[in-house]
């Protein structure tokens, strides 16, 4: 291999390399600006569709069916999978709200509800 060879060769890797960590950085800090807009969105989502009942976590019809971690880790609903179902399909006399929550909007919701219950709904 000639010196011509050899450099054009090490430019081809050298911008390979360049490229692959700008993907990488680009990659890594894109989950942490969807968190936050996934973040934002259940809010709205829990403000508009859950807060009547569950103001602040609780729940204004029947005081044992509330957001609260025990009661979620009482209940057996302390992930946001079990969270997800009833917000989608309902449980007992709470409907489910699959057509207002959209797609993907019960994931959003529920993740946005663990996390709040996990703060003991302490407002940052």
């Amino acid at each position: 291999m000639n010196i011509k060879n050899k450099t054009k060769f090490f430019f081809i890797t050298f911008k390979f390399l360049l490229i692959s960590i700008f993907c990488t950085f680009f990659f890594i800090s894109l989950p942490k600006e969807l968190n936050a807009l996934d973040a934002e969105l259940g809010k709205n989502l829990f403000k508009n569709h859950c807060a009547g009942c569950h103001i602040n976590g609780g729940n204004i019809i029947r005081r044992s069916k509330n957001l609260k971690i025990s009661a979620l880790k009482h209940n057996g609903l302390d992930s946001t999978e079990a969270i997800a179902k009833i917000a989608r399909e309902g449980i007992g006399i709470m409907d489910g709200y699959k057509d207002k929550l959209g797609e993907n909007g019960d994931q959003v919701l529920a993740d946005w509800v663990l996390e709040q219950a996990q703060k003991a709904w302490v407002q940052e």
